[in-house]
């Protein structure tokens, strides 16, 4: 996400903060790679031209060239402008008693999935969502929405086969979902992992097209009048850069939208999508998808998403994936296996499990202040796989006791794990350094302290 943008402008920045003294033509020079960066990201060029200028004014303020340090200035100058051009503060959906959200986008955007996404995000806040599958010209996307809610136990209301009016999906879906009690509904339509309670928010999953045609919007825009929303979220794909922006126009243009939903962040390493789409639709970017799993969906937060594009990393957003991803006994369980040097294989694969649901490793390394483009850090997934293959090959007893991993026993997991027994001796030759260095609370001090100097 953002890593080519982002190492640019960190390399500018860093040479920047080089110098003792800066003068107009250090800013203009600087500020000139910048607007080649942003536009070699895929952001909109009326967008970078406006961007820069607007940073080339404060910095060029007396106060910021004869500062102690211009450099750290300028480039917090730049952080709070990205932050602005990002939205600024955080936008909150607008949640009423019964609210109505509206989930609009092209075919391939990633609608239906986003809907489910959104609804365990809600239903994590305390909420009660229900989804409504009103796309009725891809049946297999009604069959999509139905098992997404099933795997996230939200109830889904799914209008009969054949059915064509999409007004009158909606009608049946809310006298299902907003009448006096959930079993009250009159509708054709049947009801999919209802637990009983009345859902508060109804979201309206529907149909899409490979571009704008005037048959989609005039269904949206008359669907929109029926339900009156308080939301219209529209999903766009970060990866189709300038074409992202085009089409949240035309969206925004027919049916006012009140927000964008970004999906494949983090599959887009230019992210011009991103840093366009506010600036060019004046509408918030409320939420982004992170990755394929439901739970990697996160609220869109300008002021942290500049911090990563910048390297100074997202420490508030990690804290907060790791404080969904553990369970508190564990840590406790952990903390006394690390004070104890007993830390064993077991351990060792419970660690693997959590960091793996706090989501792609990458993304995780993004957030640390300074590792976003630190070299030789990108993650191999077909390494971490081997090496979890490599463990759960072990017997109990062996990931208790690696003491005891002879060399036929190495060969038998190495058969196991489809791996050499040359993997398997590497990874216990770096299991058996790091209990080492747990043993010695002296060195693990020392690392530590080394790499907070190495990151000033």
């Amino acid at each position: 996400m953002f890593s080519q943008l982002s190492d640019k402008l960190q390399d500018i920045f860093k040479d920047l903060r080089g110098h003792g003294v800066i003068s107009e033509s250090n800013v203009d020079a600087a500020l000139r790679q910048v607007r080649m960066a942003l536009l070699e990201a895929d952001v909109d060029f009326q967008v970078a031209r406006n961007f820069i200028a607007r940073i080339k004014e404060k910095a060029l303020g007396e106060s910021v060239l004869r500062s102690i340090t211009p450099g750290q200035q300028i480039v917090k100058i730049f952080h709070d402008e990205l932050t602005l051009l990002l939205g600024g503060n955080a936008e909150q959906l607008r949640l009423e008693d019964e609210t109505r959200i509206l989930i609009v986008g092209l075919n391939g955007a990633g609608k239906t999935t986003s809907a489910a996404k959104l609804a365990l995000w809600l239903k994590k806040q305390g909420r009660m969502p229900s989804l409504v599958a009103c796309d009725l010209q891809r049946p297999a996307a009604i069959d999509q929405l139905a098992t997404l809610g099933k795997q996230i136990d939200v109830p889904v209301y799914v209008p009969d086969p054949g059915e064509k009016d999409v007004q009158r999906v909606a009608a049946a879906a809310l006298q299902q979902f907003g009448g006096p009690s959930s079993g009250d509904a009159s509708g054709d339509g049947m009801t999919r992992g209802l637990a009983g309670a009345r859902p508060s928010i109804s979201i309206f999953d529907t149909a899409g097209r490979q571009e704008i045609d005037a048959a989609l919007m005039n269904e949206l825009t008359a669907l929109k009048e029926f339900l009156q929303p308080q939301e219209i979220l529209l999903v766009a794909d970060a990866a189709t850069g300038q074409q992202a922006v085009s089409i949240a126009s035309g969206f925004d243009a027919a049916l006012s939208i009140t927000g964008i939903i970004l999906t494949k962040l983090d599959g887009d390493a230019r992210g011009g999508a991103a840093l366009s789409m506010r600036e060019v639709t004046h509408q918030p970017i409320k939420f982004t998808g992170t990755g394929e799993k439901l739970d990697q969906f996160e609220l869109f937060i300008p002021e942290r998403l500049a911090g990563r594009i910048l390297g100074m990393g997202d420490v508030v957003s990690l804290v907060e994936k790791a404080a969904e991803a553990v369970e508190l006994e564990d840590a406790a369980r952990l903390e006394r296996k690390l004070r104890t040097a007993s830390f064993d294989f077991n351990d060792f694969l419970a660690q693997f499990k959590m960091m793996r649901r706090m989501g792609p490793l990458e993304n995780i390394l993004g957030m640390l202040p300074g590792m976003s483009n630190v070299q030789g850090l990108s993650v191999d997934e077909k390494q971490l796989k081997r090496t979890e293959a490599i463990v759960l090959s072990m017997t109990k007893e062996e990931r208790t006791r690696p003491d005891i991993l002879n060399a036929r026993r190495r060969q038998r997991i190495a058969r196991g794990s489809g791996s050499t027994v040359t993997e398997v001796n590497e990874l216990l030759r770096r299991f058996d350094q790091m209990r080492k260095l747990m043993k010695n609370a002296g060195k693990m001090k020392k690392m530590l302290k080394g790499l907070q100097q190495l990151h000033r």
